[in-house]
């Protein structure tokens, strides 16, 4: 543990009451909630009119203001909102409503009230900083477009609020034509490549003739490309739509677009090549492909973007190429370079090139952090990871302050009023600023209030590296250890999955629509109830955290026999789909930590590593032993070459 806070912890018991009881006056918090669900402006005003003393008393205020604002027929209320903002001053409702009234602003495009409101707001979004842009713009200001150019690179995907203030960049001469193709191309390679037609705009007049070319290389990039005449090379205009067909081909289908590439590349200038090859390199490092490696030889000294360069590391570690591992991550800039995951695989291949004094030297910079990453950095400095543990003592004047804290208290509120998006803003706004105390303080009162997921990510706040005993708690534990001990499956591996889903959550339910404390889909749901035999089952039995662990172990054990019993493999098939999990295998026998390092899926990258470092850290304080990551993830056997078909293993519906 990096530091400890040594003031005794007494009497906490005594000033933690539990979870929060229902309060007189919920009745109308509750109304108030639904009536600015429904729009209804006479409820809204009716009850806002009065002040009861509850809690939650600012919200139905909030929401009457909120619901003026949104009235376009008339002003907005300038001194009830002021009113609100000086009361609230410093709280996330005021933080909230500031913000909604500035869009308002800017939409009846009130510039100069626009600044004044702006100077307030704690913590702009990118929208509300390109507005404030807007108006330094429309207010004669000059500065705007020197601070835009500056985050040019920065602003790609950024929101349309963001396209005067670029624009007004272009027109000052900060940017140059080059700069403006680069922006094109890398907009082209995102799942909304439409706006890159926006930014040809802003090209000198003459460059562009027309754009009915560029929308039909996004949607028919293979047709486009072989329907190319033979002059289409003559101007940058053909040449870039080329290329914006290859790069929408490539997302899907690498191969194919490199075969059109071969067609069409002594057409192309040699940087246009380049950046031809750097687009097909990344994609194809994405598919796993052997040929990314030699397409990212031939993009040459192309300017990469940094997903590009975190995946030519990717492509080298799927070849077990370790010198070009080596040199892909220390061409990278130095913030990148400095990350955990470069800094343990730059360790790797110093050691593979013989070069252990070195190796050990860059482990050392990660080791002890309680991640992936550096719990194997530790194993390589023959350190396998135990827990530290000592007493959490935290002084009587920190729980006084977290149990008396306004924004606790109404996160609390809202808990007991089972409005969860709303009392997660609350209490994470109210950790802002604070200190370790404070913040052990309030994990401890989340924990005692049963509210698993705040304890656990408020004692990650306070120290990533430390307070295991909050950040790995293990409720449920009466429904889960027999069950778990049932499908012999690895307890630690079982609390990992459960940690990630849903932090303990029961009725926490995905976008997807996957459910409860294993975040089950109602169709994998039903699929492994067939299997397991629980004939009654209907979707809504997944509220039930029994039922729920019940059917999400089970299909943890299905997936993980039909995954070679491999944990890495059944961690990504629990997020991705088991079908996934084979196809990501390779032809040869692959290190589990390049396994999970290679997965193409962000999300499920990051999930596997997190399911398994969240393994061994549990697997320590049950066992009461060291552990090692580094054996649990083992080596991933190759697929198989035909790769035959997916045995009875249903994918989970969200994902395949």
């Amino acid at each position: 543990m990096k530091k400890r806070i040594l003031i005794a912890l007494a009497g906490l018991g005594m000033l933690l009451c539990g979870t929060a009881p229902a309060q007189e006056g919920d009745s109308r918090i509750l109304a108030a909630r639904d009536a600015i669900r429904n729009g209804d402006r006479d409820t809204l005003e009716r009850l806002a009119a009065t002040d009861e003393g509850h809690v939650l008393d600012p919200y139905v205020r909030y929401w009457y203001l909120f619901n003026r604002l949104a009235r376009t027929d008339e002003l907005p209320p300038a001194a009830e909102l002021q009113a609100f903002l000086q009361r609230q001053a410093g709280s996330q409702l005021a933080e909230r409503l500031r913000a909604d009234w500035l869009r308002r602003l800017a939409k009846d495009r009130d510039w100069a009230g626009y600044l004044q409101l702006y100077a307030g707001l704690l913590r702009p979004s990118n929208e509300l900083r390109c507005h404030a842009w807007t108006a330094r713009l429309m207010e004669g200001g000059r500065i705007a477009p020197i601070e835009v150019a500056a985050r040019w690179d920065d602003l790609v995907e950024a929101p349309a609020a963001c396209d005067l203030p670029l624009q007004a960049t272009v027109g000052a001469g900060l940017v140059d034509e080059e700069a403006i193709w680069w922006r094109f191309r890398r907009q082209i390679d995102t799942r909304q490549p439409a706006r890159a037609a926006s930014t040809l705009a802003w090209l000198p007049a003459g460059s562009i003739a027309d754009t009915a070319d560029l929308d039909q290389a996004i949607r028919s990039p293979a047709p486009y490309l072989d329907r190319l005449p033979a002059n289409f090379a003559v101007s940058r205009e053909d040449r870039e739509y080329a290329l914006a067909a290859l790069v929408r081909l490539a997302r899907t289908e690498p191969g194919p677009a490199y075969v059109r590439l071969l067609r069409i590349q002594d057409r192309l200038s040699p940087a246009e090549r380049g950046y031809a090859y750097s687009v097909l390199a990344l994609h194809g490092a994405m598919d796993q492909l052997p040929q990314a490696q030699s397409w990212f030889a031939a993009a040459g000294d192309t300017p990469l973007t940094p997903r590009q360069r975190a995946w030519r590391v990717r492509a080298a570690l799927r070849a077990l190429d370790w010198p070009a591992v080596q040199a892909a991550i220390e061409s990278m800039p130095a913030e990148e370079r400095g990350e955990p995951e470069w800094t343990y695989w730059l360790g790797r291949a110093l050691a593979a090139g013989g070069e252990r004094d070195a190796a050990e030297a860059v482990f050392g910079q990660i080791a002890g952090r309680a991640d992936f990453y550096g719990i194997l950095a530790g194993e390589e400095l023959g350190r396998p990871f135990a827990p530290s543990y000592g007493d959490i003592r935290v002084s009587r004047a920190s729980v006084r302050a977290a149990q008396t804290d306004p924004g606790l208290q109404r996160a609390l509120a809202l808990l007991a009023l089972e409005m969860r998006t709303e009392a997660v803003r609350e209490w994470n706004w109210a950790l802002h600023g604070r200190d370790e105390s404070f913040m052990v303080a309030a994990a401890n009162l989340a924990l005692e209030r049963g509210i698993y997921d705040r304890a656990i990510n408020t004692a990650e706040r306070a120290d990533a590296d430390g307070h295991f005993a909050l950040r790995f708690i293990t409720p449920y534990r009466e429904l889960i250890e027999p069950q778990a001990l049932g499908q012999g499956l690895d307890m630690g591996w079982v609390y990992g999955i459960l940690r990630q889903e849903s932090r303990f959550v029961a009725p926490a339910r995905s976008s997807a629509g996957a459910q409860g404390l294993m975040q089950v889909m109602p169709a994998t749901g039903k699929w492994v109830a067939g299997k397991i035999g629980l004939s009654d089952y209907h979707a809504g039995r997944l509220a039930d955290p029994r039922t729920n662990v019940l059917l999400g172990t089970s299909y943890m054990r299905l997936i993980l026999e039909g995954l070679d019993n491999h944990p890495v493999l059944a961690s990504a098939g629990y997020n991705a789909g088991p079908g996934r999990a084979r196809r990501w295998r390779d032809d040869k026998p692959l290190e589990g930590a390049i396994y999970a390092e290679t997965i193409p899926f962000d999300e499920t990258r990051d999930y596997v590593k997190k399911v398994m470092a969240n393994a061994v850290i549990y697997a320590a304080m049950l066992q009461n032993r060291p552990q090692s990551l580094k054996a649990r993830l083992g080596t991933v056997a190759p697929r198989p070459a035909p790769e035959t078909a997916d045995p009875a293993t249903n994918p989970n519906a969200n994902n395949e």
